[in-house]
This record gives C-alpha cells, structure tokens and sequence, in this order.
C-alpha cells in the first residue's frame, strides 16, 4: 500500500521528527498510522542510548503553586535554543503541574522520551520537588534559568514571594546561622588560620579574630541574617516579623 503525502504530513505533525523519517516509518508499518508511531518511539529511544553522554547545560525551571503547596522542577536540554523552544517550555510547566497534582514519584520518564525525540536532543528532568506549608512564596528569574518556592509558618503571601526572589538572587545555603554544620565551619577556619599566618597577625589575637570571622561567614551564608535584596536597610528576619521560614528550594541551571 502506497503511503500518501497527507499521511506524512499527520505523522510528521504528530511526533515532529522529518519527512523522511515519517515515510519510512510508514512504509515499514505498511501504513499503519499507530504502528509508525510506535517504530518512530523505538528509533527515538535507540537515539536516546546514543545521546546519553551528551552533556544538559541548558534549560528551564518552571514552579507549579495551588493553595499551600508547590512544585518547582528543572528540566533540561542540550542547547538553549531548545530552551527556548515553545513545546519544551511547555512540557516543562506541565511536568512541574504533574508533580504538584501527583508528588515527587511521578514518573515523566515517557514524556522525556517522546520530547526528545521530537526536539532531537538529550532531555532529563535533573530536579524535582514538592513543598507544603502554610504561606507558600514563589518566584522564577526572567530568564527561567533560576527558580526558588519558599515556606513560611505564618505571615503573609506577599512576603513569602519577596524572601523567595531575595532566595534566587543570593543563593543562601541555610535558614539561620545555627544550621551551619560545625565541618563546614571547621573548613573554614583551616583557610583563615593560613590567612593570619601569610599576614603575619600575633597567634595571641586569632582567637578573637576567628570568632569575628566565623560569626561573619555564618551570617553571610544565612538566609535570615542577609540584607534583603530590595532593601538593604533591613535584613530578611526583620521583614519576617514574627513568621518563620519552615524550608525554602532553590533549583538554577
């Protein structure tokens, strides 16, 4: 049975792979609609094996919200040309609405498949979480490469979504200074030690120099204790208030 040029232009359509792929695949299924469908997903998994190594530098983060939870994932891709394209960004929003509606244990592992074997490029979901709390706070960089949803025990949405875009600008590793773990610090202080030593400061004040700079780097490295971001005369607990942050993600490509 002779395959039709409507019948290409459906497949093609369909799985956005080329004219050629879709005739052969047609005429291999005899025409078979379903069956070229099905030949075209194995050649694209076949695809996929090869594409294995390839590096995913690129893509988009995208933030699913409804009521007192989110979702934020990363999803990416090879260039950022496929970054930018729409069913990519698509499929994206629509991943990080599954794992809001579905939890963490959603599997997109067939949407990745079928994605990459329409844009040609290897794609992963790198990241994917779901977070609950009382006052949930969103918030996604223009450029869709950084993303951050923030939990708060109490205040107000408002501020929840300020302390998430401060939480993608300055990239905090901890809450509040006390969750620092003493091996981070203890690293630290190994570096400082040979600072003091290259500028050659009396061994009797480091102690004193060391607890400034410990109370520093647990400051700096601390969400609560940063100025925030759109108004530096104030620090990020103040705008609290008397609400507390019960956990904050931040994903970035």
């Amino acid at each position: 049975m002779p395959v039709t040029l409507d019948q290409i232009k459906k497949l093609r359509e369909e799985t956005g792979v080329s004219t050629m792929a879709c005739k052969k695949a047609l005429e291999e299924a005899n025409g078979d609609h379903a069956k070229a469908i099905e030949i075209l997903r194995k050649k694209g998994e076949a695809k996929s094996e090869a594409r294995a190594e390839r590096t995913t530098s690129q893509g988009v983060v995208a933030i699913a919200k409804k009521s007192d939870k989110a979702s934020i994932i990363s999803l990416c891709c090879e260039t950022d040309f496929v970054a930018k394209n729409a069913d990519f960004a698509k499929s994206a929003q629509e991943t990080a609405d599954k794992v809001l509606s579905e939890g963490e244990s959603f599997d997109i592992t067939g949407t990745v498949s079928e994605l990459s074997l329409k844009l040609g490029e290897k794609i992963e979901v790198k990241d994917k979480k779901l977070i609950e709390g009382k006052v949930i706070g969103i918030y996604v960089h223009s450029n869709k490469k950084f993303g951050t949803v923030v939990a708060l025990d109490d205040g107000t949405e408002e501020i929840a979504n300020n302390i998430a875009m401060h939480v993608t600008a300055m990239n905090p590793k901890y809450i509040t200074p006390e969750e620092i773990p003493t091996t981070t610090v203890e690293k630290e202080k190994e570096i400082w030690v040979e600072q003091l030593k290259r500028e050659n400061k009396p061994e009797k004040i480091w102690e004193n120099i060391m607890k400034g700079k410990e109370r520093k780097f647990r400051e700096e490295n601390s969400l609560t204790k940063q100025a925030f971001v759109k108004n530096p005369e104030i620090t990020v607990e103040k705008l609290l208030g008397t609400a507390k942050i019960a956990k904050f993600v931040r994903l970035s490509i």
